[in-house]
């Protein structure tokens, strides 16, 4: 049962997508304030998710929008297989011995 949980916690979660939407970013060549102009999202905004991963949903779409991500939020809300409360802690459990 892989990816039962992909992220441990939301904020860990957000982290991971705020540095890889820097990433993505700096592969295009794009300053913080080139992608807030095309965007939208103040450049505020733009630092604030790439420091601390904080972000309104609808600005998040609007960047993903402009590094042509968008494709990627199909997935986000289907309907997948039912997973139990001990599969989700066997997973816990088999990541943590995974770093150790």
């Amino acid at each position: 049962m892989n990816n039962i949980l992909p992220f441990t916690f939301p904020k860990e979660a957000a982290a991971i997508l705020a540095e890889k939407a820097k990433e993505m970013r700096l592969s295009k060549n794009y300053s913080r304030k080139t992608l807030s102009e095309k965007s939208g999202v103040s450049e505020g905004s733009l630092k604030r998710f790439e420091t601390t991963g904080e972000i309104s949903f609808v600005s998040l779409l609007k960047i993903a929008f402009v590094l042509d991500c968008m494709d990627r939020f199909n997935d986000v809300f289907q309907v997948r297989e039912s997973v139990s409360i001990e599969d989700i802690m066997r997973e816990t459990r088999t990541r943590k011995r995974g770093r150790e």
